[in-house]
């Protein structure tokens, strides 16, 4: 399942000239070589598919820690997507976006609309928007880097191999309650091995679950980011104070999800 958050990247675009990136922003230096970042993979990808595309020069300024679990990379490509969409005249159903998006990232489609939604295969079985009711919450980053890539090996499967659990149900359309005892009875299958990569997750995960008003937390994606869901927004804002007292070299937001 993938939802979607108030923290996030900020990426300009002036359709102008030739392809340019320029990458700032506090956690930037991780960010990697910019000719590599997904950005210009994606604007690549579509102007392959579309001859005579626009393109111009693009802004990214990271707020999001790197390697995060948070999607943050794949939500930069669809954004950088539907600019070049926008000042293409490209609609937003076009099959060539789909095809660029599905040739930049697996993550990448889902973004293309940002509403949550669930997917499953490599993520290019998108289901249908489910409607969530905005949902306070807590994101924390222990300041650790979990990459993909290790995470998944670690699970030592080969490839094309199942892990033998099996995809969960669709939930269908839910409101907040029924979201969270859907959740409750799931598991992020990732977790584990994310933890023998990243230790500080388990001490991400038991400060949130340790927290006032806290009605779940897991770890997001792959990892190292960790959330809780609250009530409210204010159970989640002081949740939010209390943790970064406790914790001053974490990254700690309070959001909501939808």
């Amino acid at each position: 399942m993938v939802a979607f958050a108030g923290a996030c990247d900020w990426l300009r675009f002036e359709p102008s000239g030739p392809l340019l990136l320029e990458v700032e922003g506090p956690t930037a230096p991780a960010a990697g070589p910019v000719d590599d970042n997904l950005v210009l993979r994606a604007a690549r990808a579509l102007a392959e598919r579309a001859p005579g595309l626009r393109l111009g020069r693009f802004r990214l300024i990271k707020t999001l820690p790197v390697a995060a679990g948070l999607g943050g990379g794949s939500s930069d490509a669809a954004a950088a997507l539907r600019a070049l969409a926008h000042a293409n005249g490209i609609s937003s159903d076009d099959p060539r976006l789909w095809e660029a998006a599905r040739a930049t990232g697996a993550d990448v489609s889902v973004c293309l609309e940002p509403r949550a939604r669930t997917m499953a295969g490599i993520g290019d079985r998108i289901g249908p928007a489910l409607g969530l009711a905005p949902l306070p919450a807590v994101l924390v980053n222990p300041r650790v880097a979990a990459p993909t890539p290790r995470v998944f090996a670690a699970l030592g499967l080969a490839r094309g191999e199942a892990s033998g659990y099996g995809p969960p149900p669709d939930p269908g359309p839910l409101d907040g309650a029924d979201l969270i005892s859907a959740l409750c009875e799931g598991r992020n299958d990732l977790q584990a091995s994310a933890e023998a990569i990243a230790p500080a997750i388990s001490d991400a995960l038991a400060a949130l679950a340790a927290g006032a008003g806290v009605r779940l937390a897991r770890m997001s994606g792959s990892g190292a980011t960790c959330f809780a869901l609250y009530e409210d927004r204010h159970a989640a804002a002081f949740a939010a104070r209390a943790l970064r007292r406790a914790r001053p070299k974490w990254w700690v937001r309070a959001t909501y999800l939808r």
